[in-house]
């Protein structure tokens, strides 16, 4: 792999750079969101289909935690960028560092708090009825490794603020390949159950985490820190934190909306509706994933160039990530409002010998799903414009109009939706939440942006 230096962010052309950037983590992403796509497709035949919905209940928890060290990846590798674009090489080693001992700190503290309260947060999330059992087997596994998974998260965001965008693809790659290769020896083999989709998934962890120590002690790394770097400064936690936290809070966010409509689509419809949006949630993390892979190129280009104040390259980014996201949001479109029911079924058993009670839950989940999926789906050709224009204020530095614009569309608009609209439309109050959050919070981010690059970049 030919050596590639954080230098280049401020030269190439910005199209070449964007897809050299942006292609890596898409196929980096991809990988994951085929990890949770074909992992769900495996727990649904071999295990059932509340086993789905059971895992849709752990995943806010656990991610949460786990985005814990996304946060502060993405709020540290912000600075990292920016101060190799200034060539402040020392800054970017003890931002690194720091970020280390932040993630172990935090993430360590928190799973320690939810195992401890294990049996309130699973009912909380919607975690109830037949669901429970399984949803608290598969988090106890799930939580040890978390930690690793954060660890993991942090020091992806760190390579791709190196400039390193293909080690990056590789690391997304390893615990996902890893863990289908687990869960065909664990559940399908081993007929391990909940057991063995949850440690299946944390083997995949481990491996994550074995390769991004590697490249840090290796020679393709920049960061070669020191354990004078670990010590935790007040100046750089500040900065870390300022930024991270409008990750967090998106995460936050997710995961409120997670547990509402867990607990609202039971009362609507039960354990069948659950697995309803548990389908719908895998899909929303794998059809996506072009529109977020250029996002996350967009990042590290932004942040250099602004840093190194080439305000006409910052600029001519945001166009061309924008248009870029544009175009594969459009595609992901067409393709789901005309296959929403072949997406729905690869989900659901079709093995010999199912209960009455499987047979009923999947027929439910075969009629709601593709009627679901065509409203949720509904605004994406717009969406490009809400997650770039929010990612450039991350990518800058300006964490207030950053955090604002993120929480907008979950926060500001899609939960009271969700609190209201069922009310008067049941089920289907639900689903048109979506796209009437992504069309509002595209407006107000799209005013934003254009009074921001008038302002700051001309």
């Amino acid at each position: 792999m030919a050596k590639v230096t954080s230098e280049e962010l401020g030269k190439e052309p910005i199209g070449k750079l964007l897809i050299k950037q942006a292609v890596p983590a898409s196929i980096g992403i991809l990988v994951m969101s085929l990890n949770v796509l074909v992992d769900s497709i495996f727990v649904g035949n071999w295990i059932g289909s509340i086993a789905i919905a059971a895992i849709n209940v752990v995943l806010p928890v656990s991610f949460f935690i786990a985005a814990l060290g996304m946060a502060i990846g993405i709020g540290g590798s912000s600075i990292i960028s920016r101060a190799l674009g200034a060539n402040n090489h020392e800054k970017a080693l003890k931002t690194f560092g720091n970020q280390i001992t932040l993630t172990l700190l935090v993430t360590v503290t928190m799973v320690a708090l939810g195992l401890y309260y294990v049996d309130n947060l699973i009912p909380a999330f919607g975690g109830k009825g037949a669901i429970f059992e399984p949803a608290k087997i598969y988090y106890t596994i799930i939580l040890y490794g978390v930690p690793f998974l954060a660890l993991c998260m942090m020091g992806n965001t760190v390579i791709r603020a190196e400039g390193k965008p293909k080690f990056a693809m590789i690391a997304m790659i390893i615990p996902s390949v890893g863990n289908l290769l687990m869960d065909y020896v664990f559940i399908y083999i081993f007929d391990w159950g909940m057991e063995g989709a949850a440690w299946a998934t944390t083997v995949g962890y481990l491996l994550c985490f074995g390769y991004i120590l590697y490249f840090f002690l290796s020679k393709n790394s920049e960061l070669k820190i020191s354990p004078s770097h670990f010590g935790l400064d007040p100046a750089i936690l500040r900065e870390i934190s300022s930024l991270g936290f409008v990750t967090l809070a998106r995460q936050a966010v997710t995961s409120i909306t997670y547990l509402l409509m867990n607990n609202i689509l039971f009362n609507l419809g039960g354990e069948p509706m659950v697995a309803v949006y548990a389908i719908i949630g895998r899909m929303l993390m794998f059809a996506l994933f072009p529109v977020f892979g250029v996002t996350q190129g967009f990042l590290p280009i932004a942040g250099y160039n602004y840093g190194a104040a080439y305000y006409d390259r910052v600029k001519e980014s945001i166009f061309t990530a924008i248009k870029y996201a544009a175009l594969v949001a459009t595609l992901v479109f067409v393709v789901l409002m005309l296959f929403p029911g072949e997406f729905a079924a690869l989900f659901l058993s079709n093995r010999p010998g199912l209960s009455a009670e499987e047979l009923a839950t999947n027929q439910f989940v075969l009629q709601h799903t593709p009627f679901a999926m065509r409203l949720v789906f509904a605004a994406t050709p717009i969406i490009a414009l809400q997650l770039i224009g929010a990612a450039y204020f991350q990518a800058v530095g300006k964490a207030i109009p950053a955090l604002l614009l993120t929480l907008t569309r979950q926060g500001f608009f899609f939960i009271p939706l969700i609190l209201l609209l069922p009310h008067f439309f049941q089920e289907t109050g639900v689903w048109i939440s979506f796209p009437i959050a992504d069309v509002l919070a595209t407006v107000v981010t799209g005013i934003y942006l254009g009074k921001e690059m008038k302002k700051e970049l001309t």
